[in-house]
Formats: structure tokens, sequence, C-alpha cells
């Protein structure tokens, strides 16, 4: 079997216009197929990744779970050092907050989506140590 990478991640989110919208304006994703299925799913993509947001149960929690649930852990996006500390910066402006975590060889930030999906940026690049 051959595999290209991953398609998209599906996450069931309580409005979809809303998140929709937040992955637009704060992470800069673009809507795909919007002509496909009445919109539901929606998808959002950026580059090769791709998102389908599908309507929650009316009664869904989004509580956060243990780190090691039976569950999406978190999704995780790369960008350069550059791109990384612009994220930061934006987060902040927009009064999301985030934890920063060294691991040895990458640097990482982690949020929550309206919904409360992990959310995570990654980068390879670190700066250079003394």
């Amino acid at each position: 079997m051959q595999l290209e990478g991953i398609d998209h991640v599906a996450l069931g989110v309580r409005d979809i216009e809303r998140s929709a919208k937040w992955y637009i304006e704060v992470l800069g994703f673009k809507r795909l197929h919007e002509d496909m299925w009445n919109g539901v799913p929606t998808f959002i993509g950026k580059g090769n990744t791709g998102i389908a947001l599908f309507p929650a149960s009316p009664n869904a929690k989004s509580i956060p779970s243990t780190h090691r649930d039976i569950r999406m852990l978190h999704l995780a996006f790369r960008a350069n050092r550059q791109n990384f500390l612009t994220a930061q910066h934006e987060l902040e402006k927009r009064g999301i907050k985030f934890e920063f975590q060294d691991h040895e060889i990458s640097h990482s930030i982690y949020f929550r989506d309206p919904d409360g999906h992990q959310l995570e940026i990654t980068t390879y690049e670190l700066p250079k140590r003394p």
C-alpha cells in the first residue's frame, strides 16, 4: 500500500460557521469544495492540510480529557521559525492563550479552538544554542 499522506481530519463542532470563520481568520485556512454536499461537512484547508467540520450532537460536550484517552489528542501544524513566532504574536493579539513547550528537537505551542480541540503549531527550526 502506498499512501500520499493525510487528506483531512474530521472534527465535530457546535457551530460550523463559527468554526470555519475561526480557522479562516486565525490560522489562514480557505474554504474548499463549497458547492458540495450542501455544506455538510464544510471543508477548509491550507496547503495539503484539510479539515472537515461536521455538526456535533446537540448534547456534545467539549470537556478536555486526559492526555492519553482514546480520542484525537491534538492536530499539529508545522511552520518555519518566523511563522512560528508570528503565530504566537497573532494568538496573543487575539487573546488566545497558548502553552509553549521545548521538545529538544522542536518547539511547539498548544492552544484550543472554539470547541476545545487542542491544536499545535510546531517548528523544527530552533534558535542556535550558545
